[in-house]
């Protein structure tokens, strides 16, 4: 058994310096050498109770793998990893651990808790680069077909766990790329798209097929899908309708939905040099909201060789939804924060383009509904920011196309599929749903939990379908 380590601060990650980062689409975080890994992994108290397990919406045995990276045995690590997760090298990168299994480490109670999150991508990565095993063969098929919409994480976490339990899957995606959110909302210097092929890579090793360029609602639809002998369907189509503020001038030219610059800057590749996706050159931008989507485009702005980049939030720094190392790195980079400030109108010039945003300065109030304090204007505090850029980062929405192709599907005021149970079983038989399209944006971890817990109640479905008929 190694000797652990008591040092109540976690090791250090290199990183790029701020000022280099700020230029360039690198990942940011340079991850663990083999010896700053081991050094992490001794310092888990391998806890009796395992409060970290519960506390990781796809259950990963924590200790477990923590316990192999300790030993050195990086492979037998990985082996624990992906017995319960589909994208492990993702999840290292963009899960919000300090909130879930992090959140409950009891090193963090005298220091800093174990730094679980590095731990799992060094571990993934280290497979990446060094395992010598043959792709994974085929599962004994069981006879039955198995239909995914939607290759985010949900819907690549259910197709992944149907795959092991033996069934035909074929994952059904809009877009021309796999990887949903992965690929076209988070940027290159959080998770390259190399890593996300890798694991995509992996699950068609596993007998997954991935059909792109596939507009369930349009081209095919789910009643479509059950002729075809598809005996169950999972949707995982997220939620990829942008919100906007409804305030004066948001149709001017400039003003963008933080899901169509990202799209445009990370799918379609528009920081590349040679790339041909038009995208504004911005000299002062205004990114509004403050979640980790907000994070990502301002980031992405300031690497597009904007002069200034804003966060306007109508809430204090304490408030901000994001991650706090996203928070943190933004600052670095310098991205300023304009908090307790909500625009009331983006103001054009006479060619109608974006010449500034006009916004007021609030105050918090009472807690709403959310349990956050609400924020209120201040009268007489009204202010215009010189910006020629707008990037709206308030919240995305399920696309309407499936709920209105499908009859008897079930949606919330919200326009989110209504799910029963924790499987994720819809008012349609044989559908069940999970991720974004269910909960409204939310993060890739969440998404993967729903995906495999739908799994599980759909091979239950099958099953108890199956007797039903034996009798």
């Amino acid at each position: 058994m190694p000797q652990r380590n008591m040092n109540s601060r976690r090791t250090e990650m290199p990183a790029q310096e701020p000022t280099v980062r700020n230029r360039n689409f690198n990942e940011v975080a340079l991850g663990y050498t083999t010896e700053m890994a081991m050094e992490e992994a001794a310092r888990c108290l391998q806890c009796k109770h395992k409060p970290c397990v519960p506390s990781c919406p796809v259950a990963i045995d924590i200790p477990g793998f923590i316990a192999r990276v300790a030993e050195g045995d990086m492979e037998g690590a990985y082996e624990i990893l992906s017995a319960s997760t589909a994208l492990p090298a993702v999840c290292g990168r963009v899960c919000p651990q300090e909130n879930q299994c992090e959140g409950t480490c009891v090193r963090g109670l005298k220091g800093e808790s174990v730094g679980i999150g590095r731990l799992e991508r060094f571990v993934a990565d280290y497979h990446r680069e060094h395992s010598k095993k043959a792709p994974a063969a085929s599962f004994v098929p069981n006879g039955h077909k198995m239909a995914v919409i939607g290759a985010g994480p949900s819907g690549l976490t259910c197709a992944g766990e149907l795959a092991k339990m033996g069934y035909q899957v074929t994952v059904f995606e809009a877009l021309h790329m796999a990887g949903g959110v992965l690929v076209y909302g988070i940027p290159e210097f959080r998770l390259p798209k190399s890593v996300v092929q890798s694991e995509i890579d992996g699950l068609k090793a596993m007998g997954v097929e991935i059909v792109t360029n596939a507009v369930i609602g349009k081209s095919i639809t789910v009643d479509e899908l059950f002729d075809m002998g598809y005996e169950a369907i999972f949707i995982g189509s997220g939620a990829g309708l942008p919100n906007f503020m409804k305030i004066p001038g948001e149709s001017l030219k400039g003003v963008y939905s933080a899901n169509e610059y990202l799209t445009r800057v990370n799918l379609m590749k528009a920081y590349k040099p040679d790339s041909t996706t038009p995208i504004q050159k911005s000299r002062r931008v205004a990114v509004v909201g403050g979640g980790n989507v907000a994070m990502d485009a301002a980031r992405c702005a300031l690497r597009l060789w904007a002069d200034s980049v804003y966060i306007v939030y109508r809430r204090g720094m304490e408030e901000l939804p994001a991650r706090h190392e996203e928070v943190e790195h933004a600052q670095e980079e310098g991205i300023v924060f304009k908090t307790l400030s909500n625009p009331v109108e983006v103001l054009g010039d006479e060619q109608g383009w974006v010449k500034g945003l006009r916004c007021v300065e609030m105050t918090l109030g009472e807690p709403d509904a959310s349990g956050r304090r609400r924020p209120v204007v201040k009268e007489g505090s009204e202010f215009t920011l010189d910006v020629d850029t707008v990037i709206i980062a308030i919240g995305t929405s399920p696309n309407p196309l499936l709920r209105h192709t499908t009859p008897g599907l079930e949606v919330d005021r919200h326009g989110c599929l209504v799910t029963y149970g924790e499987g994720g079983r819809t008012s349609r038989e044989g559908v069940f749903a999970g991720g974004d399209a269910v909960t409204g944006a939310a993060t890739v971890i969440l998404a993967m939990g729903a995906g495999k817990s739908a799994a599980a109640a759909m091979d239950k479905y099958i099953r108890e379908k199956n007797k039903e008929q034996d009798l």
